[in-house]
């Protein structure tokens, strides 16, 4: 998001440190005891986009205000039976854990805080049950503190726009694309054009979770989410459609079989998809009409006596012709999106708004629970070891864990940024003590204190910014919360300082050690559950008799493709392959919905070939193992020539053309290794 160490990053730090003291210095005039709650929350809130600061203040508002009401109903009932009390805080900690892997967008910070807001005011407050509503009071005051605190200063002051940022990340979006959409239509095309296509999964997914911060936007009129849900949706087509046309581009390539005026027209393609970013609308648009009109023109009649050739011809033309209609549509909803006026720019631009709805995401349950389990068993565990111990601190570092088995259960790798909070923490204790025995005691007033803390939070405030950095400047500067370091006055006490941070580095080797022992399949288990799921999705697909719901298919499994990517990093393995597959896995979709429609449209005598194709996808995909995936079976191949004769010899010219598009399709995707020629479609 930002340069490391550049004038975005500094700015950020500047305001950031406002804020931490701003927060400080309220709570201390009001006279709350524990004012580090405040400023650990306005460092917790900090975003550079205005917008994202706003939104996930008011998540966390929601989430401390429904977690402090837990806490207050659980201790007062089961206070005498301390059993109960774990279960009950470990199993609102676990259910809530469990919603926030759900729902997998940036509301999920309100459930997760709303889940460890309880575990931070119960397991202190267990020895002293009376003032459990006092506890929880002033903790909201604190923690809303912090919140208002960072939300008026990133939002007011020098504020950077969400709204700025989406704008030009489409504009870089679109350049990458059409720039590999275009790479792709050369001739002798480039292995490598896939893998950089796939990028395009993530780069959705990244304006999904944006545009839930835009109603939030504080620097001007924020562009409508359905808007930007219609972009991506039509960015999501170019990545099924661009690998539909590099596969046929190859194969044509390959029988030597591609016409001058094919090669004109893919040659005109190109540089019409260069001169995208420069072309007024209406000069854009009607050059894409005129490049969709000599594809059509283009097209083979296909008939009984269509070569294999020939349909792929037909299959490349129409891919290519959807191909230009969705970078046409991704460029008109950008402009749409760039306009303050939320009227339509033309016709097409209001169509393709109306009606769109939230993004399908991909629901892992599995993952979900657990994670709950994870969260459950990190807090009944630990109260077990920290009750039999008789540490008194104990309850610090079961805290802590519980918070960051919540915190993390989303990651794909939990380990890595609690490793860099141990090591985060335990430089942080050490920075402590310079100041808390040897700074602090030198201070008088609360100025001297902002001046003498501002060097070191400035910096550590800089390379939260830094990708590198980031993971071990952000608890370094939890770490100088210390209620030794901000407190209404100063307490040294040697002793409960280097308790407190043993305590707190306990916590992270303990949630290390859970997460370790709940999760040592993690990564794989998590990277098959993502695989099975879209491979269901597809063998539930093919036996559906309802119109098909392409979009929403489309939307999640580039979702599964954007979780797949981190995973199938942190596991050392390239991700080329595992993507492709998936790549793969989602133009099968494509095609089954096409086939679908197809099938609908005939006459129930006509059904059998399609229906018998359609079971035999299904039966294929239910019966896979991400660990040994098959190919598919040779009669399927058979099935699919059937159909295809079938539908080539329909009367119904549409017919026939739409059937063998969805049917090319999927024998290109299940069986690319086939004979170029099936028996049943010898010329």
């Amino acid at each position: 998001m930002t340069k490391r160490f550049g004038l975005d990053a500094a700015l950020f730090s500047v305001k950031a440190y406002m804020a931490s003291m701003l927060a400080i210095y309220i709570a201390l005039s009001i006279g709350l005891e524990r004012p580090y709650w405040a400023f650990l929350t306005s460092y917790i809130v900090a975003q550079p986009l205005a917008g994202a600061v706003v939104s996930k203040a008011m998540f966390r508002v929601i989430g401390t205000f429904i977690g402090a009401g837990m806490a207050v109903i659980m201790v007062p009932v089961l206070v005498n039976a301390p059993e109960l009390l774990t279960i009950a805080i470990g199993a609102w900690l676990a259910l809530c854990v469990f919603v926030s892997l759900l729902d997998r967008t940036p509301r999920s910070y309100a459930f997760v805080l709303a889940g460890y807001t309880a575990v931070l005011i119960v397991l202190p407050s267990v020895d002293v049950p009376g003032t459990i509503f006092t506890v929880a009071t002033l903790r909201v005051q604190e923690i809303t503190i912090g919140i208002l605190c960072g939300s008026f200063v990133h939002a007011l002051v020098l504020p950077r726009s969400v709204s700025a940022f989406m704008l030009q990340r489409v504009a870089n979006i679109l350049a990458d694309a059409e720039r590999w959409s275009s790479d792709s239509l050369l001739l002798d095309g480039d292995p490598a054009i896939d893998k950089e296509r796939q990028r395009l999964a993530l780069d959705v997914t990244e304006l999904h979770q944006l545009s839930i911060h835009l109603p939030y936007e504080s620097t001007r009129i924020a562009p409508r989410i359905r808007t930007v849900r219609a972009l991506q949706d039509q960015l999501s087509l170019i990545m099924p459609r661009g690998a539909a046309v590099t596969d046929r581009i190859g194969q044509l390539r390959a029988a030597g079989s591609i016409s001058a005026e094919v090669e004109s027209l893919l040659a005109d393609t190109r540089h019409w998809f260069s001169r995208l970013d420069a072309m007024p609308l209406g000069e854009r648009e009607s050059a894409a009409t005129a490049l969709q009109e000599r594809s059509r023109a283009l097209e083979p009649r296909v008939g009984p006596d269509s070569s294999w050739d020939e349909l792929i011809l037909l299959s490349l033309l129409s891919r290519l012709a959807s191909l230009i209609g969705a970078h046409r549509d991704c460029r008109l909803l950008a402009e749409q999106l760039s306009t303050p006026s939320t009227r339509p720019i033309s016709p097409r631009a209001s169509e393709l708004v109306e009606g769109r709805r939230g993004r399908e995401l991909h629901r892992d349950f599995g993952g979900a629970t657990r994670g709950a389990i994870g969260a459950f068993f990190t807090i009944c565990i630990g109260c077990a070891l920290w009750i039999g111990s008789g540490w008194h601190e104990g309850a610090t570092a079961v805290m802590l864990a519980g918070v960051f088995t919540a915190l993390f259960a989303a990651a794909p790798d939990p380990l890595a940024p609690l490793r860099a909070f141990f090591l985060g923490t335990l430089i942080a204790t050490l920075i402590g003590l310079l100041y808390g025995f040897v700074i602090m005691p030198r201070l008088d007033g609360f100025l001297e204190y902002a001046l003498a803390m501002a060097p070191m939070l400035l910096m550590l405030g800089t390379l939260m910014q830094s990708p590198r950095w980031g993971g071990i400047a952000l608890p370094m500067l939890l770490g100088l919360g210390s209620p030794v370091l901000v407190s209404d006055q100063y307490v040294g006490g040697f002793a409960g300082f280097v308790n407190g941070a043993l305590a707190q580095l306990v916590g992270i080797i303990y949630a290390i050690v859970v997460i370790r022992l709940l999760n040592s399949t993690g990564s794989h288990a998590a990277i098959r559950s993502t695989v099975r799921a879209g491979w269901a999705d597809i063998a539930e697909r093919a036996n559906l008799m309802s119109p098909p719901d392409v979009r929403a298919w489309i939307n999640r499994m580039l979702d599964r493709i954007a979780l797949l990517a981190p995973r199938l990093a942190m596991a050392g393995r390239s991700p080329g392959q595992p993507l492709y597959d998936a790549l793969r896995d989602l133009r099968t979709g494509v095609a089954i919905g096409e086939l679908r429609e197809l099938r609908l449209a005939l006459p129930p005598t006509k059904r059998g070939p399609l229906t018998e194709v359609l079971q035999k996808v299904g039966e294929y995909y239910r019966g896979l193992d991400p660990d040994r995936p098959a190919p598919a079976d040779p009669i399927l191949l058979e099935d699919i020539d059937i159909a295809m004769t079938a539908v080539l010899n329909d009367q119904d010219p549409d017919l026939s053309r739409a059937g063998a598009l969805g049917l090319v399709s999927l024998r290109r995707n299940l069986f690319p290794a086939s004979s170029p020629t099936p028996k049943a479609l010898a010329a």
